[in-house]
């Protein structure tokens, strides 16, 4: 009898891992973000072709930087000016639609010469915005502007509607006049 109890020990044990390991050829990246945890749509390995399925626009209606926020659920648009001045647009997955939401402010965190740093947009409303929502933020801040423009690995963070998202703000020279 204990030689049965051991063959199916060991058959449980195996069946077990390969639960654990789970069957087929997704990524861990893939598994945590079926799970709820991640966004394996912003690894750079991703396993789709841009060409298939959907665009992603290079530029938001305002002309400013894209920024991929959760799967594309929504978007930031990121303009700035000579003088200092930052506006983030909140828009749609379609990155075309203007999308009012509830936050009074959003950050961008960058991290420059090994150290980081942290700006503060607030909320400036657009005239047709609902009341107690905006789908425009600002800071006016040179400092910021000049991190952008080297190159200073930046990240925005918004909350919409209870959730954080996040995602890479990549600076391509057309959101503003050089």
């Amino acid at each position: 009898m204990q030689m049965v109890s051991k063959e199916w020990i060991g058959t449980f044990a195996v069946a077990g891992m390969l639960m654990l390991l789970g069957c087929g050829g997704s990524t861990p990246q893939e598994r945590e973000t079926a799970a709820g945890g991640g966004d394996a749509h912003a690894q750079d390995d991703h396993n789709h072709d841009h060409g298939e399925g959907h665009d992603h626009p290079s530029e938001g209606p305002h002309h400013g930087d894209l920024v991929e926020l959760g799967n594309e659920e929504y978007h930031g648009e990121v303009l700035h000016d000579d003088d200092g001045l930052v506006t983030i647009y909140i828009l749609g997955g379609d990155a075309k639609t203007i999308v009012p939401i509830d936050a009074s402010e959003l950050t961008i965190n960058v991290s420059h010469d090994g150290k980081p740093e942290q700006f503060t947009l607030v909320e400036a409303p657009e005239a047709d915005d609902p009341e107690g929502k905006s789908s425009r933020f600002v800071i006016s801040s040179p400092e910021l502007v000049e991190h952008l423009e080297n190159g200073s690995k930046a990240k925005m963070t918004v909350m919409i509607e209870g959730r954080s998202f996040s995602g890479a703000v990549v600076h391509s020279h057309h959101g503003h006049a050089h």
